[in-house]
């Protein structure tokens, strides 16, 4: 029997989440995608966030959850209270956790999502090892984890992210393909920063495939701290089309025929999980946790990442091909049954039981 299929036990206290990021990138929706999910199941939950946080205003609402607000570490660490237990979503929170086990007993799980192995300071070291649980999103974060920090293996769980079923509006994705113009577009989603996404090797794509396919339109959707090198890069490529920002993501997705993922490290790229969805076939790099999602040569194509050359091709490839990308979409399509919000909190919720049984 799937894990789907057989209700979890409940899950008998007060559970306590921490992210100390301001912003909202992918770690950030998946601990709103949990919080949702243990709420339709009548938790109770506390978040403790720094003042500013942009999870403050969107969990506003979310019926049986104290938000709590905090500035330091030290100030985290008494927000979070003496809950059952506290589930760490984010790098630096694992210190308030560690402290208040210290002080107070209280167990901690911590979920690892990015590839780039922690410091191994001797703090570091003790915060981990202090965890009852560590949870990865894909085996390629576990194992660097585990290199970096020597933990063992079976102190390690494995709970993939989840796609948000992002709906979309039909004439809004009209209007978004009559506004970008040609026939085909290669859509990209993600933080603007080449060093993790990769993206000046998608504007290379774009500038290679111009002059002979004029019709393939390169859009991406995001900001931030390499946007404003991208778009001159960009200057003068009439094929790439920046559109910031955005909170209806799945209006965008609704309007790719084909998602771009070019990322030069990752630990599992939830959002190809969004791109799945909607039934697009995806070009991705073949790094980190990326091949644990798309299956090469059934759901998408995985190149070298760093090589514009190889992912043009992909791209090509599948523009030419639309009976294979058709087909690689459903796929993934199906593929996504596996990485819904449910079924995350179900894994979760078991590992809360392992943990105070």
């Amino acid at each position: 029997m799937t894990i789907a299929e057989s209700p979890p036990p409940e899950f008998p206290g007060l559970v306590c989440h921490i992210n100390l990021d301001r912003g909202f990138r992918g770690g950030e929706r998946q601990t709103e995608l949990l919080i949702r999910q243990l709420a339709q199941r009548g938790w109770s939950q506390r978040l403790v966030l720094s003042h500013g946080a942009v999870l403050a205003g969107r969990l506003s609402n979310v019926p049986g959850l104290e938000i709590r607000l905090c500035s330091g570490l030290l100030s985290a660490a008494l927000s979070l209270g003496k809950p059952d237990l506290v589930h760490v979503h984010q790098g630096r929170a694992i210190y308030p956790a560690y402290l208040r086990r210290l002080v107070s007993g209280v167990p901690y799980i911590v979920t690892r999502r990015i590839i780039s192995k922690p410091t191994a300071g001797w703090l570091t070291r003790r915060a981990y090892a202090g965890a009852s649980k560590i949870v990865a999103i894909s085996a390629a974060v576990a194992r660097s984890l585990c290199g970096a920090l020597s933990i063992p293996v079976d102190n390690v769980a494995l709970v993939a992210d989840a796609f948000q079923s992002m709906a979309a509006e039909p004439a809004v994705t009209d209007q978004l393909r009559r506004a970008w113009g040609g026939e085909f577009v290669v859509g990209h989603v993600a933080a603007l920063d080449h060093a993790h996404k990769g993206q000046q090797d998608l504007i290379a794509v774009a500038r290679e495939l111009l002059p002979d396919h004029p019709q393939i339109q390169f859009v991406f959707v995001g900001s931030g701290r390499d946007e404003q090198q991208f778009r001159q890069q960009a200057q003068g490529l009439p094929n790439v089309h920046f559109a910031g920002f955005q909170d209806r993501v799945g209006d965008y997705l609704a309007a790719f025929d084909l998602f771009a993922f070019p990322s030069l490290k990752e630990g599992m790229g939830s959002v190809i999980l969004d791109a799945m969805d909607h039934a697009l076939a995806v070009v991705a790099s073949d790094v980190g946790g990326i091949p644990e999602v798309v299956v090469d040569g059934e759901t998408g194509l995985l190149v070298p990442a760093s090589d514009p050359g190889r992912l043009g091709q992909a791209i090509l490839k599948l523009y030419l091909d639309p009976q294979q990308r058709r087909a690689m979409g459903q796929a993934g399509k199906q593929r996504s049954n596996l990485f819904t919000a449910a079924v995350m909190a179900e894994r979760y919720i078991r590992i809360y039981d392992e943990v105070l049984a």
